[in-house]
Order: C-alpha cells, then sequence, then structure tokens
C-alpha cells in the first residue's frame, strides 16, 4: 500500500485513545483543569455499571466564550507560544483533555463564571468532534460540573481490555491520594452510585493528609522537613520532605515512595532510588519507607513532554537534586525538639493512658520543652539507660545505641591495621578467601589447608574473638554488611555495667549520629515517656477534693 495521509478523525481518536486511556485518565485530566481553575472543593461522582464520570468544582468557572473552545483540539489556556512550554506552571496545558473525551464519551460541561450576572450558567454538550451540539441557560453556582457518559461506548474492545471495575475505581482512588499530597488544601469527596465513598480533608501540608490515606500511621510517625535551594542555575528552588520515621512506621513494598514536581506527582528511578538508598540501614530487612518528596523548582528547569499523562518528566541538574534529597532525608532523620516527643510510642503505654483519659474530664496540654538535652542518670539490669530531659524520660538500649555510633563510623573510615600475630584459618573454601580480599583483608597460603590473615578492621583487631569475626565476614555480603556486622559484635554488649560518665558519653555520641533513630538492623534504640503522659497516667492533674468525692 502506498502512504497516505490519515484523515483528521482517524487522527483525533489515535490521539483520544493515547490521552483517555482508563476511568482513572478521565478524572485526572478533569481533577487537573479543577485545580488548575482554583477550586478547592472537588466532588467526584462515578457511575460504573453506567459508564458515567461527574466531577464538580468551585472554581473560577467557564464563560459561554470559552465553552465553545474549550472542547476543540488542542485549545487552551495556560499558554501561547512555543516559549511557553518552557515555563508551564498549570497542571493542563496541552488542551487535549476535553477534545479526547469527546472522541471516546458523550460530553455535557455546566458552567458558570464570575462574569455570569443573575445566577445562572450554562449548560453545554458537544458532538464527537467537540463542537457544541447545544447551549442553554441554567440556575448554577459559580464552578463547574462536567458529566462524561457513555465512556469508551463507541470502542467495545477498550471496555473489554480494562480491569474489572473495582480495580478501576481503586485506582480512581489512588490517583486523587496523589493529588491529594500535592494540593493539601482541597476538600475531596467521591460518590459512587450517589453513596459516599471516601473523603479527604483539607490541610496546610501533607504531612496531616498521609495520615487519612495510610490509616496505620499517626501524625506524631511523621517528619516533615522544608529547604529553600539555590539551583546551580542561581534559581530559587524548594525542597518539601515528608518521611515516616524508620523506628515507627515502614512498608513491605515500595509502594509508598512518591514525589512530585511542581504540584504534578511523577516517576523519577533516578531520585526514587536516592531515597531508598537514604534510609540504608535505618530499616529492618526487606522493609521500604513511607516517604513523599516534592520539589518546587523554575518551571524552565522541567521537560513536562516526555509522556502523554505527564507522569514522566526530564529534570535538569538531575545530579545536583540527588544530593540536595539525601542530605534533606539525613536532617529529617535526625534528632529534634519536633519530632521526639510522641505520648503514646509504646502501644501499651499508649492504650493505659487512653484507658485513663476516658474516666476524668480533665487534659493536659503539651509543653514545647528541649528534649535533646539528656542526662544518664541510671543504668536498668545493665542494658538500659536512663536518661531525663526538662520533659520526661528516656529509655535508651546500650548495646544497639553503641551499635549505631560504631557503625556510623566505621562508614566514615573502613580502617584495617596489621595483626601482631596472623590469625590462622583452615578449610575454609575458595569464595570466602575471595571475600575477604573484597573487604581489603590481607590473606594468603600458610601449609596446606591453612591460611594465615595479616591484618584486620581496627576495631575487630585487639579482640579475643578476632578469628571468629574473621571467620564471620568471609560467608558474603557488601562492605556495607561487613561494617554492621564488625559494629554489632564489638558494641557494648547487655549485661554490661556502665559508670555515669560512660553512659553520658555513649548518649552524647549516639545523639550525633546521622540516623539516630534506629540501629543498622532497623530496630528502634529508645523509647520515649514524656512528663505529660507520665502525669496523666498517675493523674496528678486530679484535684484532691473530687479524688474522695468531696
Amino acid at each position: 500500500m502506498s502512504i497516505q495521509i490519515l484523515s483528521r478523525e482517524v487522527i483525533s481518536l489515535i490521539a483520544a485513545g493515547e490521552v483517555i486511556d482508563s476511568l482513572a485518565a478521565v478524572v485526572r485530566e478533569l481533577v487537573e483543569n479543577a485545580i488548575d481553575a482554583g477550586a478547592d472543593r472537588i466532588s467526584i461522582s462515578l457511575y460504573p455499571e453506567l459508564w458515567r464520570v461527574q466531577v464538580a468544582d468551585n472554581g473560577e468557572g467557564i464563560t459561554e466564550a470559552d465553552l465553545s473552545l474549550c472542547s476543540q483540539a488542542h485549545s487552551t489556556s495556560k499558554i501561547r507560544t512555543h516559549e511557553d512550554l518552557w515555563r508551564v506552571t498549570s497542571l493542563g496545558f496541552r488542551g487535549e483533555a476535553l477534545h479526547s473525551i469527546a472522541q471516546v464519551a458523550r460530553l455535557t460541561i455546566c458552567s458558570r463564571s464570575h462574569h455570569d450576572e443573575g445566577g445562572t450558567g450554562w449548560r453545554t454538550r458537544y458532538t464527537e468532534t467537540g463542537e457544541i451540539l447545544s447551549i442553554e441557560t441554567m440556575p448554577l453556582a459559580i464552578g463547574t460540573v462536567i458529566t462524561v457518559e457513555n465512556l469508551f461506548g463507541n470502542m467495545p474492545v477498550r471496555r473489554k481490555a480494562l480491569p474489572p471495575m473495582p480495580q478501576q475505581l481503586k485506582a480512581v482512588q489512588s490517583l486523587i491520594q496523589d493529588i491529594a499530597l500535592c494540593h493539601s488544601r482541597i476538600t475531596w469527596q467521591c460518590f459512587v452510585d450517589d453513596k459516599l465513598s471516601w473523603q479527604i480533608s483539607p490541610s496546610l501540608t501533607p504531612q496531616h493528609i498521609l495520615p487519612q490515606l495510610l490509616k496505620s500511621v499517626r501524625f506524631s510517625d511523621l517528619e516533615a522537613l522544608g529547604m529553600d535551594i539555590e539551583t546551580p542555575e542561581g534559581k530559587s528552588a524548594r525542597l518539601h520532605l515528608v518521611i515516616g520515621l524508620p523506628d515507627r512506621c515502614h512498608r513491605h513494598q515500595p509502594d509508598w515512595v512518591k514525589m512530585a514536581v511542581n504540584g504534578r506527582m511523577v516517576r523519577s528511578n533516578p531520585l526514587e532510588q536516592t531515597l531508598l538508598s537514604s534510609f540504608a540501614r535505618t530499616l529492618p530487612r526487606d522493609r521500604f519507607p513511607v516517604c513523599f518528596l516534592h520539589l518546587h523548582t523554575c518551571p524552565s528547569q522541567v521537560d513536562w513532554n516526555r509522556h502523554p499523562a505527564k507522569a514522566e518528566i526530564y529534570l535538569q541538574c538531575l545530579d545536583f537534586w540527588r544530593e540536595q534529597v539525601s542530605l534533606g532525608v539525613e536532617k529529617a532523620l535526625r534528632l529534634n525538639p519536633d519530632s521526639v516527643a510522641d505520648k503514646a510510642h509504646n502501644h501499651r503505654v499508649g492504650e493505659i493512658l487512653k484507658a485513663a483519659e476516658e474516666k476524668t474530664p480533665y487534659r493536659l496540654s503539651s509543653k514545647d520543652d528541649n528534649l535533646l538535652e539528656l542526662r544518664a542518670i541510671v543504668q536498668v539490669r545493665n542494658t538500659y539507660i536512663v536518661a531525663e530531659h526538662s520533659g520526661g524520660l528516656w529509655l535508651v538500649e546500650q548495646h544497639i545505641a553503641h551499635e549505631r555510633v560504631l557503625y556510623e563510623q566505621l562508614e566514615d573510615k573502613w580502617e584495617l591495621i596489621p595483626l601482631e600475630t596472623p590469625i590462622v584459618l583452615s578449610k575454609i573454601k575458595t569464595s570466602q578467601i575471595d571475600q575477604l580480599k573484597r573487604l581489603g583483608i590481607d590473606i594468603e597460603t600458610f601449609g596446606e589447608n591453612l591460611w594465615a590473615v595479616r591484618n584486620a578492621p581496627i576495631l575487630l583487631a585487639g579482640r579475643h574473638d578476632c578469628g571468629e569475626a574473621i571467620l564471620e565476614l568471609s560467608h558474603g555480603g557488601d562492605l556495607q554488611a561487613a561494617q554492621v556486622a564488625t559494629a554489632c559484635r564489638s558494641a557494648i554488649r547487655n549485661g554490661t555495667p556502665l559508670t555515669i560518665p560512660q553512659m553520658q558519653d555513649l548518649i552524647e555520641q549516639w545523639q550525633n549520629t546521622r540516623n539516630p533513630r534506629t540501629c543498622p538492623h532497623g530496630r528502634p534504640i529508645y523509647l520515649s515517656l514524656e512528663e505529660t503522659s507520665l502525669a496523666r497516667f498517675f493523674r496528678r492533674h486530679w484535684v484532691i477534693g473530687k479524688s474522695h468525692g468531696i
């Protein structure tokens, strides 16, 4: 066949199939337009059996003149010239959404703008090509209601190929959750067959939104950080980070490692890998962090023309951003007065306090104390260090606190020193020999089935069990795993008595580590018992007369 130019109708249908490929895609496009219109209340109504979607918002609305243009191919109010593609500040800008929807469904728009007087707006129905089929006035509040009916009715193969409807509804919910994190001041409601399915309340920050989305996560489990940044080009930027504290919450899958750029959730494998590596040796094995990263940068640094759904981007200065993300996570993981207070850090203590409060009408307000001025006062069972501060007590497990200190020292400097007397190992495999050499350990043949080890990590060199430790290191793992094993073996053992100065020195060293919340294996290091919690439990706020029934 000879080459021919496709007709306009075929071109439009192909383009529509790329932009609108699911129920969630319809919701995404309509919701993004609502946010661009300044809406702070958005309601989504889904009718799965009818393949019907309705999105209502209280944005600025659409004028009668714009209603005749908004569903035309590549019609938009967001950009004007090709230079505008490099300074996109809105969620929508290509002008594909409404025209593509009209290709695959029946489209109706009811809208009233600030310019419409008399409390009336316009109800407009469109043809498959985006032309106006009918328009009439109707009473309406300022805002827009867009109804999409018989979705993919003209594409039966597409309908049959889509996942089951419950899965599609779940995709819509996940989509809105992502958008809500990026735009926390919006009130969201979703109805399925006119019944409220879920809702999200507005907040000033995503730190208050995330607990609404993950019911197992509490506000106190999260740490938020904002950093003002200057890019290599001299542009002002901002990095906002919300992380789940590793001693309090984590996931079986990396499904809540999310990132956004300029108000839109995106995928960026390099930055996601940077986030994951920043949490290395802070979480239990095979666990992943809860993390939301939002970059606000100059629009000229972002190219959105990579993916039809704008889910993937080209971001300039990627290495610079990776460095800033690592720095942000490191800062967020440090102990600070705003993040260490947790009245119910221990579940059992929390339940006891809750039960005690239910029996009295009195409540205590929390205090803002400098929780970082810790003073070691006693050792419990030669295992736990009790440290007091102006707002309560901390219980610190001495072995894993010291393990965190030693691990970060080894991470900064992996030093091996010669042994006065070589350690002789027997009957070890070739793979074990290769493993020791990879770690920098000098090992050579000493006789038949004998090998001499002539150096060792500085922490192990003077230990009586240095040979056992070297043998343990030979069984595999990378350098980081070897550092963890060395730190664990070298840390103060539980059951070891410590003097007050020794305890104080350990507390101060531990507080100054980069990741003081967990040991390299992911175990929590401290338990916080705040003064306000203790006061509630012992009911020190009771009026004495009332406690005697007077």
